[in-house]
């Protein structure tokens, strides 16, 4: 404490700058979005105070359900697909296997790959007539199981969901990694000696010692589906027939392509606020879990 209070204002001087960026574009646009979720506004036009009726149109407005009831799926997918499969692959990449470091690196290539490329690419893959996945199923003889992968609304959302969590798993498993690192060796060495199998150390020592990290993890992929845009946009642009339309995408369509923005203001603050009550939410089950 004596420490920090002799160099504060060196600490002070070296926080200015990022704090600074990050008031300028993200609590002042937040404000601005206030301000403009109550007007009608083109743009261009004068701004005209409506009030709460940007509010009520998007609740009366079957395509924002559709739209919020996609990106609840598309947080259900992450969560329990992304987080699940990134512990297992930790944990089973923690033992020190052969090439470990290797396929450390090729999980996490996706996450740093542009998704632009990984949609084009996926998108190709999805194609009905000449797309991997349908020649694969036909060279297997299979090739009655053949979709027309997003082109048809009851399979469009589950092949975008199954892009978006290959993308992002090995994120979390960078995560897991480096927590496991972290986990004391002599909780192990003292099961050992209890004669406890793999599974209880796992179970007793390594999952819970894991669970903050889990939350912050689930926190993470809650905030990041919520704000799943271009993914979707490039693959699918929200068809067929706002089969697979997000928030983000409906907030982009109604504030750029219709010149709304206020309405479009009053979809993102809506984002916001919703994506803070999933998070509350989530952590509030998963520390009630821990008690």
């Amino acid at each position: 404490m004596h420490l920090l209070s002799q160099r504060k204002w060196p600490i002070l001087v070296g926080v200015a700058p990022a704090l600074a960026i990050y008031i300028l574009f993200a609590i002042v646009p937040i404000i601005i979005s206030f301000y403009y979720s109550v007007m009608e506004w083109d743009g261009f036009t004068q701004m005209q105070f409506i009030g709460l009726a940007n509010f009520q149109e998007a609740l009366s407005d079957p395509i924002f359900w559709t739209a919020l009831k996609n990106n609840l799926f598309v947080v259900a997918a992450s969560v329990f697909g992304q987080i699940p499969i990134a512990l297992v692959v930790a944990l089973v990449l923690n033992r020190k296997l052969k090439g470990g470091k290797i396929f450390r690196t090729i999980g996490f290539m996706p996450v740093v790959i542009s998704t632009v490329i990984i949609s084009l690419v996926w998108g190709m893959m999805y194609n009905s007539r000449r797309g991997l996945f349908n020649q694969l199923l036909e060279n297997v003889g299979l090739g009655e199981l053949g979709q027309n992968w997003l082109g048809d609304p009851q399979w469009a959302m589950i092949s975008v969901c199954i892009t978006i969590i290959w993308q992002f798993v090995g994120l979390y498993l960078i995560i897991f990694l480096a927590a496991l690192q972290n986990i004391p060796q002599d909780l192990y060495e003292a099961a050992d000696i209890d004669g406890a199998s793999g599974w209880k150390k796992t179970k007793h020592i390594t999952i819970p010692m894991l669970r903050p990290t889990i939350i912050v993890a689930v926190i993470l992929c809650i905030s990041g589906s919520l704000r799943t845009f271009d993914l979707i946009y490039v693959m699918t642009a929200g068809g067929p027939g706002h089969a697979t339309e997000v928030l983000a995408m409906y907030m982009f369509d109604q504030t750029f392509s219709s010149t709304r923005y206020g309405y479009g203001s009053a979809l993102s603050l809506f984002i916001f606020f919703f994506s803070l009550l999933l998070v509350y939410l989530s952590t509030l089950i998963l520390n009630k879990k821990k008690s």
